[in-house]
């Protein structure tokens, strides 16, 4: 394989990243103020996604009404509010976060925190997302 074609290859890989699962069958990651997301895997009655929280930063403290999620930290250090609980998590720890619970991801530390989040619910759309409390002023 020659130089351009390598370099060819590897732009196309990047550009893919970005377009809808559906229409690619490539994970389609978001920008989010706090970091990123990717939507792995999702089929009926569940959602993969990879997130990755920046240091010093976190999502909202939020609820859904329709779906529970389970976290899996895959490297860095989590900070989760779930309920009235806080705790620290580190990689190959896990948490429960069930449906109607309000709950707050975070990274106190000085690498990116990456996660696995599996969602379960009859519906699992982003707008299913009650915001108690912002960083970044979002409704």
């Amino acid at each position: 394989m020659s130089q351009s074609t390598k370099i060819k290859s590897i732009s196309n890989l990047t550009e893919a990243k970005f377009l809808p699962t559906a229409a690619s069958g490539v994970a389609a990651t978001e920008i989010r103020p706090w970091g990123s997301f990717t939507t792995l895997e999702e089929g009926a009655g569940y959602k993969i996604k990879r997130i990755e929280v920046n240091p010093g930063h976190r999502l909202s403290l939020q609820m859904h009404h329709h779906r529970s999620e389970h976290w899996i930290v895959v490297s860095g250090t989590a900070k989760v509010t779930c309920g009235d609980q806080e705790m620290i998590l580190g990689s190959n720890q896990s948490t429960y976060v069930p449906q109607c619970t309000t709950h707050r991801l975070e990274n106190p530390g000085v690498i990116n925190l990456v996660l696995i989040e599996v969602q379960n619910g009859q519906y699992l759309g982003e707008d299913d997302i009650i915001r108690f409390s912002d960083d970044y002023a979002r409704q």
